[in-house]
């Protein structure tokens, strides 16, 4: 009887045991966070998130891979059945949109106030909602695309080499240039403007919206919120002509043969024009016949883009602090500032700035931080911006294909202004 009891004992102390397990694990707070990238960056964040639960052992950090093509699918897969995740990973750009749709929390009271401070004017303005000049998103980094090239073919055809933006090829200059590496042994193409990316991410309007900015136009006019008469404008026409005529002439890396011509076996493509994330394989191949050049001056001034992908705070999310807490964790690891440093990433925090000796003066990527301070455009602020995209780069694509250009912006714009006018204006960016 005294044995029966001890056993009966020890059976209560396991299964209180187990049942005390099993309420700390149902007690774990659950924190689900929405991302995209390329593996290595996928096998970071979980890496990340093991060493928070380690420190915070009552969280749970759920991660939610979407590819980088579909990411805004699924995105709106979550919106529609009601089950955004607390953290989400957003391109910049449609930052408005999220906001005035009331997907996105205010951020600034989630996250480290050092952090806060720590970001570049950049990193805030890609992150602001322009209505209320609130702080909606954060990020390690920010972006800019530059002019590769290859040193050994400009050698060929005595090209200069512009050392910074005000010093950036002309119009003329680069037309020259592409006509000449045309004609040298080796070269398949003078220049590759990353077709290959298509027409589901935001490259096009992302890399080639510049092209429109140093041409005079735009792809909505800023202040009245139309795209008629602004993208369909004379200007616009001319660069997007322009840029046909390169594809007629054999000059551009067409979209079958894929996004890394330039440093391919071979070396077939002279130019590249490509983010910053590209120096770090360009350079790897390369090596030192890697050239970085501003982006070329078109018309009366020179711009660039900027505005990359940020993280921010559902309006679904019931734990706010705590995925303020891991967003505040993941911006401060060091394995992920030294991985963001190994991909040429582009600093969005003044202390990764200080890591990061690519884009340091004298750096190899010094010009793209240039541009940031100097010449930079973001994209529209507007929450029509995921009609504006998707009609730009519809037209790009045609006019790519042979389609007259004036007839495909036109189309454009007028669908852009359809979709603003069917949302009355999307208050107040109407101005009331």
């Amino acid at each position: 009887m005294f044995k029966m009891g001890n056993r009966l004992l020890s059976t209560l102390v396991a299964t209180t045991a187990l049942m005390a397990l099993a309420t700390a694990a149902d007690a774990k707070t659950v924190v689900r966070m929405m991302h995209q990238g390329d593996p290595g960056w996928v096998a970071l964040y979980g890496k990340v998130a093991e060493r928070f639960e380690a420190a915070n052992p009552d969280v749970d950090i759920e991660l939610i891979y979407a590819p980088h093509d579909a990411y805004n699918e699924k995105f709106s897969s979550a919106v529609m059945s009601k089950q955004l995740p607390d953290i989400i990973e957003l391109d910049a750009p449609f930052l408005a949109n999220y906001v005035w749709s009331g997907y996105l929390k205010p951020i600034k009271s989630y996250i480290d106030q050092d952090l806060l401070d720590d970001m570049t004017a950049s990193n805030v303005a890609q992150g602001t909602y322009p209505i209320d000049k609130d702080l909606y998103a954060i990020g390690l980094t920010d972006s800019s695309v530059v002019l590769y090239g290859n040193k050994k073919y400009l050698e060929k055809i005595g090209a200069r080499i512009p050392k910074s933006v005000d010093d950036a090829w002309t119009r003329a200059e680069f037309e020259d240039y592409l006509a000449k590496l045309a004609k040298v042994d080796g070269v398949k193409w003078p220049i590759d403007t990353f077709r290959g990316y298509g027409i589901k991410t935001e490259w096009v309007t992302y890399a080639y919206q510049p092209i429109l900015n140093s041409f005079g136009c735009d792809l909505i006019d800023r202040t009245t919120w139309t795209a008629t008469g602004t993208l369909d404008s004379q200007p616009c026409v001319d660069a997007l002509t322009m840029m046909q005529t390169w594809v007629k002439n054999g000059w551009v890396v067409p979209m079958s043969s894929g996004t890394n011509q330039f440093y391919a076996d071979g070396e077939p493509a002279a130019l590249a024009w490509g983010g910053h994330w590209f120096y770090a394989e360009a350079a790897a191949k390369l090596k030192d016949d890697v050239v970085v050049m501003p982006l070329p001056k078109f018309g009366d001034k020179s711009a660039s883009p900027d505005g990359t992908w940020i993280w921010a705070i559902t309006t679904q999310s019931e734990h706010p602090d705590i995925a303020g807490k891991f967003l505040s964790f993941l911006l401060k690891d060091k394995d992920y500032r030294d991985f963001a440093v190994s991909q040429s990433a582009y600093p969005g925090l003044k202390s990764f700035a200080a890591q990061s000796p690519l884009y340091a003066e004298g750096g190899p990527m010094a010009v793209a931080f240039e541009q940031a301070s100097k010449v930079a455009v973001p994209r529209p602020p507007h929450p029509a911006y995921p009609t504006i995209t998707s009609a730009f780069m519809q037209a790009v694509d045609q006019i790519f294909n042979g389609e007259d250009a004036q007839k495909a912006l036109t189309a454009a714009a007028e669908k852009i202004d359809e979709d603003i006018a069917d949302n009355d204006g999307y208050p107040p960016f109407d101005g009331n």
